[in-house]
C-alpha cells in the first residue's frame, strides 16, 4: 500500500482521552494498545508515534508489543472478518477450498484485506467445531458446514 494513503489524519480525540485516563499509571502499555486498537481498528504508525511521544514510552516498546501479542494489528483491517478454521477435520472436509473461493470472489487474500477494506481474511487453526466443519467464522457468526458458492453469496450479502 502506498504510504502516502496510510498516513492519513486521524482525529486524536479519542486518542487523548485513552491517554489522559492512563496518564499516571506505569506498565499500561497494553490496556492502552487495546482501546486505541478499538478507536482505530488497528494500530496506526502515526498514532504510535503520537501514544510514544505524549506518554514517553519508546515507540520500541510500543511496536515489541503490538507484535509479540497477535491481539494487535499494524495494518488496516477490513470491516468484516472471515476467519477460516483449517484444524484437521475443516481441513479434511473443504477449508481449503473455502479460502480458494473468497480469494478468488472477493479479492481478499489469505492474512490480508480485499482493496475496499470491506473483508479481512485469516486463517485459524481449530475453532472447537469440529462437528460443523468446515466452519468459517464471520465477524462474530458461526457457519457451519460451510460450502464454497452458497459461503460467497452470504458474503458478499453483508450489508456495511
Amino acid at each position: 500500500m502506498n504510504e502516502a494513503i496510510e498516513e492519513q489524519n486521524f482525529d486524536l480525540k479519542p486518542l487523548l482521552e485513552v491517554l489522559e485516563e492512563y496518564k499516571h499509571q506505569k506498565g499500561a502499555v497494553i490496556p492502552i494498545l487495546q482501546r486505541t486498537q478499538e478507536i482505530y481498528g488497528y494500530l496506526p504508525k502515526p498514532i504510535l508515534k503520537e501514544i510514544s511521544k505524549r506518554m514517553r514510552i519508546p515507540i520500541s516498546r510500543l511496536q515489541g508489543v503490538a507484535t509479540f501479542y497477535a491481539q494487535f494489528h499494524l495494518k488496516r483491517r477490513g470491516r468484516h472478518l472471515i476467519r477460516v478454521c483449517d484444524g484437521t477435520a475443516c481441513h479434511v472436509k473443504g477449508a481449503t477450498k473455502l479460502v480458494d473461493v473468497i480469494e478468488e470472489n472477493l479479492e481478499v487474500p489469505a492474512g490480508g484485506s480485499s482493496p475496499d477494506y470491506k473483508y479481512s481474511l485469516e486463517i485459524v487453526y481449530c475453532v472447537g467445531s469440529c462437528g460443523l466443519a468446515p466452519v468459517v467464522i464471520v465477524d462474530d457468526r458461526v457457519m457451519g458446514q460451510a460450502e464454497p458458492d452458497k459461503l460467497v453469496r452470504q458474503l458478499k450479502r453483508i450489508e456495511d
